[in-house]
């Protein structure tokens, strides 16, 4: 169990670095051009969660996400216990990350931001890109495939939701501690939240019937150990 909290943690903090991190060099580089500063936001995100999926996945199963670890655990694939573990290991993991991408660029390491996120389209494109990583985590078939699959899922989200696809209620926390490109007013975090644990849970219930397997027809059927567990 320590390791795998190590790992979560881990993945965690490299993760929020890697969002937060590349928004800064970001929105430096691009003479304040939004649409430049999401596409290289967007390729680093992709990028380190096929890396950390594929890395972490065989020790913790890369959740790196509270509101997929609720699914799973009303799935029945972890205990209470074991999540809120995981839970508490993640939002600290990404504070710490939080905290090394302000270090790295010499900012001040504690900040809040002022960057308003909110409203109606905003919490919809949370239900909506959460509940797509619920169906992405559900639906894939093998576990080789975790990892490009929930990268593209984001880094497609990033652009086709009006929030930018947070998608992660420790994400969330922690980008309310920033005041720089990928920052969210703290006032505005519980609604992202809410938001995203809603669209989990309506994630579940689609994905309960639509990937019923014990419906599916015998040839469609193939071993899928590990599918639900490998997730960001």
């Amino acid at each position: 169990m320590l390791r795998r909290i190590a790992a979560e943690g881990l993945g965690s903090l490299i993760l929020a670095a890697t969002v937060i991190g590349s928004g800064i060099m970001a929105a430096q580089l691009s003479a304040h051009n939004d649409a430049v500063a999401l596409l290289a936001n967007t390729f680093a995100t992709v990028a380190v969660l096929a890396v950390l999926i594929n890395l972490l996945g065989p020790i913790s199963g890369a959740h790196f996400n509270p509101a997929v670890s609720v699914v799973q655990t009303l799935r029945g694939e972890m205990t209470w216990r074991d999540s809120s573990a995981y839970v508490v290991t993640r939002v600290c993991g990404c504070c710490l990350g939080m905290l090394l991408a302000h270090g790295m660029f010499g900012l001040p390491l504690l900040q809040a931001s002022t960057h308003m996120r909110t409203g109606f389209a905003q919490w919809l494109s949370e239900a909506v890109a959460t509940g797509g990583l619920v169906l992405v985590v559900m639906g894939h078939r093998r576990p080789s495939d975790a990892p490009w699959l929930v990268a593209a899922w984001i880094g497609a989200a990033y652009w086709f939701t009006a929030s930018t696809s947070f998608a992660n209620p420790a994400i969330s926390i922690a980008r309310s501690l920033t005041d720089t490109f990928a920052g969210i007013r703290p006032t505005d975090t519980p609604g992202f939240i809410f938001a995203q644990f809603a669209g989990a849970l309506l994630g579940l219930v689609l994905g309960q019937w639509l990937f019923n397997r014990a419906d599916s027809p015998a040839e469609n059927l193939q071993p899928v150990s590990g599918a639900g567990k490998t997730v960001v």
